[in-house]
């Protein structure tokens, strides 16, 4: 089936996927090309414009090409990974794990055992939209948001997992928090994860409790 490919600005492509999977290897199919292109991955989209420096493309015809071009989920290349420290002592935790009828050391377990792939970032600069949270812990969005979501927050919502980076308005389930810095600005990338990156959450003790 052909994805949907939609103009975006003068001169660039949104192209849309089935699953972000199929977007980052999407990406990556276009970094191999040689096509004088870059792709950005969004949540199941990618956005196609030119290189900094290289010719406008013949976006009718690269437009028809992402149409149907044939990646390979499988064949993205796989990200750093990198292991997230995590206090699971989250302002939602007991609420989730009564909606979803079980009991906290199961949530916080569930939470922990996947290996997440990074999609995307978004929302606020370097937020982490992480693929891979267990179907048993799928939510929707808080049905009213916070005003003020604490940097650092390990939050769910939906099909995934995420970090607010910085403290800011949010309507996601609050699990836990770190203190990994996810966004510095003085730091070269700023970001601390990367569109297909791994990421690990490993439960610590939070502080003053044994």
């Amino acid at each position: 089936m052909a994805r949907r490919v939609r103009r975006y600005g003068d001169v660039g492509l949104l192209v849309e996927t089935a699953t972000s999977a199929e977007a980052l290897a999407l990406c990556a199919w276009l970094g191999a090309s040689g096509r004088g292109v870059r792709a950005r991955p969004g949540l199941r989209s990618v956005l196609v414009e030119p290189d900094e420096g290289s010719a406008l493309p013949d976006l009718a015809g690269l437009g028809r090409n992402l149409a149907v071009a044939e990646v390979d989920e499988r064949g993205a290349p796989e990200g750093r990974l990198v292991e997230i420290a995590v206090r699971y002592d989250g302002e939602d935790l007991p609420a989730v794990a009564e909606r979803l009828g079980l009991e906290v050391a199961e949530v916080v377990a569930r939470h922990a055992a996947p290996t997440y792939t990074v999609a995307c970032l978004g929302f606020s600069r370097g937020f982490p939209y992480l693929d891979g949270l267990d179907p048993l812990l799928r939510l929707p969005r808080r049905d009213t948001p916070r005003a003020r979501v604490p940097a650092g927050s390990v939050a769910i919502a939906a099909e995934q997992a995420g970090i607010y980076p910085q403290t800011s308005p949010g309507g996601w389930h609050l699990l836990g928090r770190t203190d990994a810095p996810l966004f510095d600005p003085g730091r070269e990338p700023p970001a601390l994860l990367a569109p297909g990156d791994r990421v690990r959450f490993v439960g610590v003790t939070p502080a003053g409790r044994p």
